[in-house]
């Protein structure tokens, strides 16, 4: 398993975050709630955010489709810092990767945060991942935790045996958002995802949004002032909604 460049590289979108951080079970976690006072108080959003942590808008975004939001700090406090963006820069990923940041060491941070949100009364989680945090929704997936699944521009996922094994054990409709130019996600391997899972092999639903001119980060890190990235940005985020809206029956 590795990255990629553009997993340390992207665009900062402006804007001022709805939400709040609050601990949940211990750990720092972004929270957007509908304005609305009536959304289904049983289900949660799962945000699974790339390695640069989670200052991230999109869940405002999903709170004003009408769920409940949380995005827990996967990393500690030490996501990979803005500053990797700037040019000249040359982190390494492999290095903060390996140092208390592999998906064992991070699992238990996720596990924690579902388990004190089920005793608040949540019963259903519909899980987004992005890059990275794709590879823990393949993993929830597996182990039957959410109801609803999205991917976009997996990271560390093993092609065929992810889909493989998603097709065997997992029972949560499966949506992967992916883009032209995606080294960790090529699109050799959107043809092998599609192979296994499409065709209605995979019963439960499957289905793969593809959005040509964008790069790896593109859902969450993208250029907007490229209009096939702004595009491929609105898009996946609008075939997110719909999918958790088709199959989440809320």
């Amino acid at each position: 398993m590795s990255f990629c460049a553009d997993c340390v590289k992207g665009f900062i979108h402006e804007g001022v975050p709805q939400g709040k951080v609050e601990a949940i079970a211990g750990i720092p976690t972004y929270i957007a709630i509908p304005e609305e006072e009536v959304y289904p108080k049983d289900t949660v959003v799962l945000f699974l955010s790339d390695v640069f942590g989670i200052e991230l808008l999109l869940a405002d975004d999903f709170a004003r489709n009408g769920w409940k939001v949380v995005i827990p700090d996967l990393y500690n406090g030490d996501p990979i810092p803005k500053d990797a963006f700037n040019p000249g820069e040359n982190f390494d990923i492999m290095k903060w990767f390996q140092s208390g940041h592999t998906p064992a060491e991070i699992r238990p941070t996720i596990d924690k945060v579902i388990a004190a949100l089920k005793e608040e009364g949540v019963t259903k989680f519909l899980a987004t991942g992005y890059c990275f945090g794709a590879r823990f929704v393949f993993d929830l997936a597996f182990d039957k935790v959410i109801a609803v699944s999205v991917v976009s521009h997996p990271s560390l996922v093993e092609v065929p045996q992810d889909f493989e094994k998603y097709l065997s054990t997992a029972e949560a409709p499966f949506l992967i958002n992916s883009a032209s130019n995606d080294d960790r996600f090529p699109l050799e391997a959107q043809a092998k995802a599609d192979e296994i899972l499409g065709d209605g092999k995979f019963a439960p639903g499957y289905k793969r949004e593809f959005f040509d001119g964008c790069d790896h980060g593109f859902a969450v890190r993208g250029d907007l002032s490229n209009p096939k990235v702004k595009a491929g940005k609105e898009g996946a985020f609008k075939a997110t909604v719909t999918w958790f809206k088709t199959h989440a029956k809320v």
